[in-house]
């Protein structure tokens, strides 16, 4: 007996078409849905393409330069008067009779020197003098008895004029001899050390039994006298700065053994030169030191008001481009197109300079132009608009 195969119904038949069709209905669904899908995205990663083609910059606009900014410089203070004393005679000191720090009045006596071979030189010289004088003398007589005796026609012309002759060259040896004794005594008087005027004692470079020589380049100098009471301060103004630095300026000092507090200064001179080296014209102010806070010699930091220039425009020095074509900057036109325009700097505060001209206070200036950026470029702002909504290119769309 075999066994017989069941033959479907045609119910079953009916069910198992039906999800044939379903499936296919579904398979379908999913293909059509990967593709668009696909095609959503390739029509995203196409516009995110383009806009990463364009340039996407920020834009800033100029501003005017705030009144009273403040240029900051190193200075040196000096004494408003400083002489270093030599000594005029050569000798030894005897004694000295003001050390540093020492308060003096002009013509105060400093020091005394022993001057032994001056005082014979002197002593020579006035027995010279004594000679002469004694020899003029005798000559004049001589001269007068001869002078005398030519009426009673005793001697001769010639000879009287010899004797006349003879006499005024012993005068002469006289007016000689004593101009060599008033020169010795007043190098005699510069074995005296006087302060030359009111001030302190800054230096002293001697001591008692020490030889000394004559002039100022055959030895040390043997004390400095300073006037501290007011005080100079000399500053180095960079070029750029020199016209808004002018005589009667005020300005304000700051020193390291006094924090936290100024002291005032005034412009006094400016050298109306630079220095090739340095490329800077020296100031000098002066500031006043009648209780003597301030140290001659000393650094201090000098502040000074500058005023604002009437046309300067800041923008930050980030926005300088400099090539072949000169110092430019990128902006942005009507269209909202790049257009370089030229510039040229007024001055140079770090982070953010001051354009003299070639920009106007209402252009956009790009901040950080990208390499390669041209004339007519296309770009686009980073950031949101007004409304909210992210900023799209800034040039009209074909």
């Amino acid at each position: 007996m075999s066994d017989a195969i069941p033959t479907p119904s045609p119910q079953t038949r009916r069910r198992a078409r039906l999800a044939g069709i379903v499936a296919a209905v579904v398979a379908a669904l999913v293909v059509a849905l990967g593709l668009i899908a696909r095609g959503v995205e390739a029509r995203k990663l196409r516009q995110w393409t383009d806009g990463q083609a364009v340039p996407t910059v920020n834009a800033v606009t100029p501003e005017r330069g705030p009144a009273g900014d403040t240029l900051t410089l190193p200075g040196r203070l000096e004494a408003y008067a400083r002489a270093p004393l030599y000594a005029r005679v050569s000798g030894y000191v005897k004694a000295w009779k003001a050390d540093i720090g020492t308060p003096v009045k002009a013509g105060q006596l400093l020091a005394e020197l022993e001057t032994p071979d001056v005082d014979q030189q002197l002593l020579q010289a006035r027995a010279d003098l004594a000679s002469a004088q004694a020899n003029a003398a005798l000559a004049r007589t001589t001269a007068e008895r001869w002078q005398a005796m030519l009426a009673s026609d005793s001697v001769s012309r010639q000879e009287v004029d010899e004797k006349t002759g003879d006499y005024a060259a012993k005068q002469a040896l006289v007016n000689a001899a004593k101009a060599n004794v008033d020169r010795l005594a007043a190098t005699k008087d510069f074995a005296r050390i006087v302060a030359p005027f009111d001030g302190v004692v800054t230096a002293r470079n001697t001591d008692v039994g020490a030889l000394v020589n004559a002039g100022a380049g055959g030895g040390p100098e043997l004390f400095e006298v300073s006037d501290t009471r007011k005080l100079r301060v000399y500053v180095q103004v960079p070029q750029s700065y020199a016209p808004s630095v002018r005589p009667g300026a005020a300005a304000k000092l700051a020193v390291p053994e006094h924090p936290g507090r100024d002291f005032r200064a005034r412009v006094e001179a400016v050298a109306q030169a630079v220095q090739a080296s340095s490329g800077s014209m020296l100031v000098q102010l002066i500031v006043d030191n009648a209780a003597g806070e301030l140290l001659p010699g000393g650094y201090a930091n000098v502040s000074f008001t500058l005023p604002a220039p009437a046309t300067a425009l800041r923008i930050p020095a980030s926005a300088l481009v400099f090539d072949q074509q000169g110092l430019r900057v990128a902006t942005l036109d009507g269209a909202g197109k790049v257009k370089f325009k030229t510039v040229s700097i007024l001055r140079d505060l770090g982070k953010s300079v001051e354009i003299g001209s070639g920009l106007d206070p209402s252009d956009r200036v790009i901040d950080s132009p990208p390499d390669g950026l041209a004339d007519g470029d296309a770009v686009q702002l980073a950031g949101k608009d007004a409304d909210g909504k992210p900023a799209g290119k800034t040039h009209a769309d074909a």
